[in-house]
């Protein structure tokens, strides 16, 4: 668990530093409305990090009281965030 937890912390953190690096670059625009505003400043990657980090902490609690929820919660993420960095990195690469 704690090996997905820590995988999930550093595809949340790419998927901030791919998104900066597009949206500074011109390559790309942010999805997310609330997080439009504040993307390609130094706030944006304290905030994933930050966020990535206490998404971690209540999954970890999620998964000691309930581990079978916890598990698959995170699985969850990490799938997710998978397919974002793999479409993120496509767009780089292709740019």
């Amino acid at each position: 668990m704690k090996a997905l937890l820590g995988l999930l912390v550093t595809l949340v953190i790419t998927d901030g530093l791919l998104t900066h690096f597009l949206i500074k670059d011109g390559l790309a625009r942010e999805g997310n409305p609330f997080l439009e505003t504040i993307v390609g400043g130094t706030g944006f990657i304290v905030l994933k990090v930050v966020g990535a980090l206490l998404c971690a902490f209540i999954l970890w609690d999620v998964y000691k009281r309930y581990p079978r929820v916890g598990l698959a919660a995170t699985c969850c993420g990490v799938l997710g965030y998978t397919a974002i960095v793999v479409w993120n990195t496509s767009v780089f690469l292709i740019a």
